[in-house]
């Protein structure tokens, strides 16, 4: 028989590592609306300006967007490359569309509504085909075209943490059907406990990448360079 002790030793670690869980579970099911609104607002505002420019440079050949910024950070010479259309259509529509639903989606969140099971399903297969694109155009823009546009850098950056609020609450809310699968339902776990680490850990990988792909600029801007 255990002592009393460790009894209640017990009881307390369990009714703390309980109440941990279900802060992190509320944090991310109120912050989630918060969220997608912002996120949706600067992804607009980066999207929209990417518009911009593009129609401008359309219209005349000898355009220079205000966000060429140096060698490195460089709309223009993206904006003219295959890459910046997808089908035929510019990039940024796609930015457009996509940017308009998560802002009204997260302003209907905060309205106090709440969706079916499929919906949030839906979600979760748009914000991961989302961030599977950001990442493919990362990879064009650093290995192939040499040159990182700034506003998309933006949207890149805000495409993270939404894909990653969206995946948060399903697994919480258990929307994505991981019950049946021992290996998917581990995951689950370790993604729900380390999650703030994980998402910091996604930043540094992308900016480390940033930072030793162009190192041969960046080292130009140190002191007695």
């Amino acid at each position: 028989m255990m002592p009393v002790t460790e009894i209640y030793l017990s009881k307390l670690y369990n009714t703390a590592m309980n109440s941990a869980q279900t802060a992190r579970s509320m944090s991310w099911r109120t912050a989630l609306p918060y969220l997608l609104i912002i996120g949706g607002i600067v992804g607009l505002v980066a999207s929209f300006a990417l518009t911009y420019d593009k129609i401008q440079l359309l219209q005349h050949a000898d355009y220079k967007p205000s966000c060429n910024l140096n060698p490195v950070l460089s709309c223009g010479s993206v904006m003219k490359t295959a890459q910046a259309n997808l089908l035929g259509i510019p990039n940024t529509i796609f930015g457009l569309v996509a940017f308009t639903m998560v802002t009204t989606l997260g302003a209907v969140l905060l309205a106090g509504a709440t969706f079916k099971r499929w919906l949030w399903q839906l979600a979760q297969l748009t914000a991961t085909v989302g961030v599977v694109f950001m990442h493919y155009l990362f990879f064009e823009a650093v290995f192939r075209i040499h040159a990182i546009c700034p506003w998309c850098f933006l949207v890149w950056m805000v495409t993270i943490p939404l894909f990653f609020a969206v995946t948060m609450h399903n697994i919480q809310e258990d929307n994505l059907g991981l019950e049946h699968n021992r290996s998917l339902r581990a995951a689950a776990r370790f993604v729900d406990r380390y999650n703030i680490d994980l998402l910091i850990l996604w930043y540094v990988v992308i900016l480390a990448i940033l930072l030793v792909r162009f190192w041969y600029y960046w080292q130009t801007l140190l002191p007695g360079r």
